[in-house]
């Protein structure tokens, strides 16, 4: 299946302004080249990761990076991970490289400016990588707009057939319906088996952004989903 032919009507991301401070950038001028691609703009195929970063290594793809204050951290924190953000917000991504250089972790991360569904579609090659992020999506809160999330059972599909066998999907919501969804998919999908009996522990490695920490301070409970991918065909 191309992303031409994925099942979906409405994209589940909003476009927004492009206007960037100016260390945003002098980051976007500096690294963008080196450590930065368009989905749009990708050869034909499944991106050679080996050849982009230099190194063979776990490929470990988070979607939604936003404006970098988590993943930065998280990059900076396992060297030993190939780490592959994708995000539509060029200043975001601008941020991201921005953090990256202060905490050093320049060197294992690679940037990807595009819809995940085109780039886990058309240039991630079946079982090859190593996990899969995706932290705080949009909730779309409004009833009408549930449709517009990404954790729908087409999406989980498509990422569930990306991971390795053994492959970690790890989930992080605030609101509570889109958690409670975000279980129900997962759990209907064959590729993955829930790593706990519903949701996970918080991990002490995930870093609390201040969006999570209003949440917090809203009375909103964070929960975790991590789903392992099964030794299947």
């Amino acid at each position: 299946m191309t992303s031409a032919e994925f099942p979906r009507s409405i994209v589940s991301f909003v476009q927004r302004g492009e206007r960037m401070t100016v260390g945003q950038e002098r980051a976007w001028d500096t690294y963008w080249e080196k450590m930065g691609n368009d989905v749009k703009s990708l050869p034909e195929g499944p991106l050679d990761f080996d050849s982009w970063f230099g190194r063979s290594a776990p490929v470990l793809l988070e979607i939604g990076s936003g404006m970098g204050e988590t993943t930065s951290q998280l990059v900076a924190a396992a060297p030993e991970l190939n780490y592959v953000a994708a995000e539509v917000y060029k200043p975001g991504l601008a941020q991201l490289l921005l953090r990256a250089e202060h905490l050093g972790g320049l060197d294992n991360l690679r940037v990807l400016r595009g819809d995940a569904v085109d780039l886990l579609t058309d240039h991630i090659a079946p079982a090859s990588l190593h996990g899969v992020r995706i932290f705080f999506p949009d909730p779309w809160p409004k009833k009408k707009h549930h449709k517009r999330r990404l954790v729908q059972p087409e999406f989980v599909s498509l990422v569930a057939s990306r991971l390795e066998p053994g492959g970690v999907l790890h989930l992080a919501t605030d609101w509570e319906h889109y958690a409670e969804q975000m279980l129900e998919v997962c759990s209907g999908e064959r590729l993955l088996t829930n790593v706990h009996d519903s949701w996970a522990p918080r991990p002490d490695w995930r870093p609390v952004t201040k969006f999570e920490q209003r949440a917090v301070n809203e009375d909103r409970v964070s929960h975790d989903l991590m789903f392992r991918r099964n030794d299947l065909t």
